[in-house]
């Protein structure tokens, strides 16, 4: 595969996010214990099996680009980033999948030149899957493979639809980071779902204040881009990836300016 045909690296990684889907609902639906990583997050069989097929599947297709993935990360396997890579998270939002709600994702995004370029997120619990090209479009693909393209909206006057995380829900932090802005609502939930709310324009801002990882973020912030949002750190700096531990600094994620 040309390693610089994006319409068709993103159709690979639209299609493995799917595929590692359908295997984790399999696993939701048969029961699975849950693991303690040495970071104390939680790991499951769903998150190993769905990162196996997905660094089978880009690395027999697109053997010239370093996969940079999870849990090989967290077992030791040190991949260096290179001008290009792909970042997986083969099960965003373990803690959601584990305590069974439906918010948690697979990621699947391409960094090039420090910055994602496209990204696919499975939401395996409704099926649907959403992909992106920066500064060509985005699309949703619902459980029956129809496609349709989705943008981000505006601010809208009524106030912002502000999109946060469960695990930080209460977050004084937050609380005062909002005040004297117009919020219409906040809304907690997991994995990068919030991003995908934003991408197709029914949230407006997603202000992270905790820890994430590069894999968290690289394919949603491509959506969610590619929709015509923004995503930048509180000081308004483009959020860049291969850095060092893989660690992301506080940032903003945000519609249509």
């Amino acid at each position: 595969m040309d390693p610089r045909d994006d319409q068709a690296l993103l159709c690979l990684a639209a299609k493995l996010a799917r595929r590692a889907a359908e295997v984790i609902m399999q696993i939701r639906e048969q029961g699975f214990a849950v693991a303690r990583k040495s970071d104390a997050s939680p790991v499951t069989a769903a998150d190993h099996a769905a990162e196996a097929l997905i660094v089978a599947g880009l690395r027999a297709a697109t053997p010239e680009i370093p996969v940079v993935a999870e849990e090989e990360v967290t077992g030791g396997r040190l991949t260096a980033a290179g001008p290009v890579f792909w970042l997986v998270d083969p099960l965003d939002g373990t803690r959601e999948f584990a305590a069974g709600r439906d918010e948690f994702a697979v990621n699947v995004g391409l960094v090039r030149d420090g910055r994602p370029v496209l990204g696919a997120v499975a939401l395996p619990a409704s099926g649907q899957v959403y992909g992106g090209i920066v500064g060509t479009g985005a699309w949703q693909q619902d459980q029956e493979g129809r496609k349709e393209p989705i943008n981000a909206r505006p601010p809208p006057a009524a106030g912002l639809d502000v999109m946060a995380s469960r695990h930080y829900a209460g977050d004084p932090k937050l609380a005062a980071w909002l005040k004297g802005r117009a919020v219409a609502s906040v809304t907690n939930i997991g994995s990068a779902m919030k991003f995908c709310r934003l991408a197709e324009g029914k949230a407006d801002l997603y202000p992270r204040l905790g820890r994430t990882m590069e894999w968290d973020t690289a394919a949603p912030q491509a959506v969610l881009e590619a929709a015509g949002g923004h995503v930048t750190t509180f000081e308004g700096a483009p959020l860049r990836y291969g850095k060092p531990g893989w660690e992301n600094p506080p940032f903003i994620g945000s519609g249509k300016e």
